[in-house]
């Protein structure tokens, strides 16, 4: 290969991924995080979560709003904003809830479940298509009946919490 043909190849190398790296960026709606958020919604709104289950958690629905918040943070460019965002998300606490999971051979509770369930509204203000009134998320964790509620609840809710937030994400902002 003469020098002038390498010098073309080289050329036509960077040509292409100029391009394509052009043409990445000017879509606008991907992202290395995983979502796909057009480049004109700039902010986002996530109101405090209410808690309407029959069984109290105080600091719970406060858990959810701040991590959810800090999710968008971290892993989007939008501004958080008080009111009236590009895109606002509006929740509540439906289910705080306790069931036996495994029976012993005396018919005695071996395993329990905690699960929270979360309703939300998701609205895009630049886009309603992608909008929908109520959509429900459910997450639980599972522990020893031997223990009380009490002595696991915070460290099980941190984990719903979590797994809760992931999924909220990802229905609103990276459309899985």
């Amino acid at each position: 290969m003469t020098l002038k043909n390498k010098i073309l190849s080289a050329l036509g190398v960077v040509v292409a991924l100029t391009v394509t790296a052009f043409i990445v960026q000017s879509c606008g709606i991907y992202s290395f995080t995983g979502t796909s958020i057009q480049p004109d919604v700039k902010t986002v709104t996530i109101n405090y979560f209410e808690y309407k289950a029959l069984k109290v958690n105080p600091s719970l629905s406060n858990q959810i709003t701040e991590a959810l918040q800090e999710k968008f943070i971290k892993l989007t460019k939008l501004e958080l904003v008080d009111i009236d965002g590009d895109l606002e998300i509006v929740g509540a606490v439906t289910g705080y809830d306790v069931k036996a999971t495994a029976i012993t051979e005396s018919e005695a509770a071996a395993q329990n479940r905690l699960t929270v369930t979360v309703k939300i509204s998701f609205v895009n203000r630049k886009y309603p298509e992608d909008d929908f009134p109520d959509k429900s998320f459910s997450a639980y964790q599972d522990f020893d009946a031997t223990q009380s509620l009490d002595a696991v609840e915070a460290t099980l809710c941190e984990d719903i919490v979590e797994q809760l937030c992931e999924d909220i994400f990802n229905a609103t902002v990276a459309n899985w």
